[in-house]
């Protein structure tokens, strides 16, 4: 009998252990969804410059997850010339890697829509979007219709 409860112990406690080690796993935060930290302040949005037919706009910040997403353009005879991402999720290694991957990809397809109405990065969701909304911004305030 001896042998019997010292193999119920044994089992009680390899269990309870197991069950403290599962709640501990479940409470740990696997992501690092954050927005502190973002030490690049966001530009004001609107126009920057208006000078020898060319306009530089500044889009409005959009809040994303992850961060804030601005961009600028630059616009020459009603045509998209340049856009530049301003601010955009940078605090951690995964937000440089998603940036630099994903923000030239946006940048060609701006300039080759001409227009906001780009698709999505894959892997790069919140910060397409945030992208998407301050080209649009700036596209606004530029009067450059899509």
């Amino acid at each position: 009998m001896t042998s019997h409860s010292e193999r119920l112990r044994r089992n009680l406690a390899v269990g309870g252990g197991t069950g403290v080690l599962l709640l501990l796993l479940f409470l740990y935060p696997t992501s690092t969804n954050r927005t502190e930290g973002q030490s690049t302040p966001a530009a004001s949005a609107g126009v920057v410059s208006n000078s020898t037919g060319e306009m530089v706009v500044n889009g409005a910040s959009a809040g994303t997850r992850y961060g804030p997403v601005q961009v600028r353009i630059t616009v020459r005879a009603n045509r998209l010339i340049a856009v530049t991402p301003l601010v955009y999720p940078n605090g951690g290694r995964r937000d440089q890697e998603i940036s630099t991957f994903a923000l030239p990809q946006l940048t060609h397809e701006a300039l080759a829509a001409q227009t906001a109405h780009i698709d999505t990065v894959s892997g790069a969701t919140f910060t397409s979007d945030g992208y998407r909304r301050s080209l649009q911004s700036a596209l606004d305030t530029a009067h450059l219709t899509s």
